[in-house]
């Protein structure tokens, strides 16, 4: 019997292939854990609403499971749809948030989620198109951003061009220090959530609510916001197109998204 009790998958580029498919050889060794009542996790940066689609083709919606959206801000048990766990950025930086991608990137948009839709100011930009066909969500204009979200969100995306946002997200997260966390998912786009949220910190507490240990947990990543979860899993697994950090924090190297690297990691430490 493993001595590994949970799984936790990143979705593009480790979950899904590059034309954002799951295999018929991944799908076939997540079904056989999700028969043997292993816990799978799905961990994203993506909204819970652009994670729908994956969950259910991969049979969650049937067998249960776990999606851990917005880089693991918010926690649902999927098939019942109880949220287990959310955390929101504090309504009071909205403003400030917004107001400075207007005056620090004037060229970069931003957005955020509002009941199954992204709504932003530049519907049109490219990323924003990028992550509406990624994610499977509609966008809605709205001539006034800030006067829309009059909500707490669980994140904000700043979207563009990736030579523009890699100098911007250094002085952004630099601003915001202490506050918000800051961070680059793709080089495309600026992430903005709640102060100590990541994926590692809330499979910890995932875990703890499920009665298993880090130890006990195998989690695939192959992005920069994978790091930290590949860290704290007892088994960290980097996908062979993973970024160079994200390996070099793995425990094991398995092969890429388009090779069936995750159905190898499941057969390798789920035996």
């Amino acid at each position: 019997m493993s001595q590994y009790k949970a799984i936790a998958l990143d979705i593009d580029g480790t979950l899904l292939n590059t034309k954002k498919e799951v295999t018929p050889e991944v799908l076939k060794e997540v079904r056989r854990l999700q028969e043997e009542s292993v816990p799978v996790m799905i961990a994203s940066g993506r909204p819970h609403e652009g994670i729908r689609h994956v969950a259910k083709a991969i049979g969650m919606d049937v067998y249960g499971g776990f999606v851990l959206s917005f880089n693991g801000g918010k926690i649902t048990e999927f098939k019942s749809g109880h949220v287990v766990y959310n955390k929101t950025i504090p309504i009071e930086y909205n403003d400030e948030i917004l107001d400075y991608v207007k005056s620090h990137i004037p060229e970069a948009a931003v957005l955020t989620y509002d009941d199954g839709e992204i709504i932003t100011e530049n519907p049109e930009e490219q990323y924003v198109q990028l992550e509406s066909r990624v994610v499977k969500m509609p966008v809605r204009k709205v001539e006034n951003l800030k006067a829309e979200v009059d909500f707490p969100v669980n994140k904000f995306l700043v979207t563009g061009a990736p030579e523009l946002l890699e100098k911007a997200v250094k002085e952004m997260a630099e601003h915001f220090a202490g506050r918000l966390n800051v961070f680059q998912s793709e080089p495309f786009f600026i992430e903005v959530v709640s102060l100590g949220i990541d994926k590692a910190q809330s499979l910890d507490y995932l875990l703890k609510q499920l009665g298993l240990h880090r130890e006990e947990l195998v989690a695939c990543g192959d992005g920069g916001n994978d790091i930290t979860m590949v860290r704290y899993a007892g088994m960290g697994v980097a996908m062979a197109n993973a970024h160079n950090e994200v390996k070099e924090a793995a425990d094991y190297v398995t092969s890429s998204c388009d090779e069936n690297g995750v159905a190898l990691a499941i057969q390798k430490f789920f035996h």
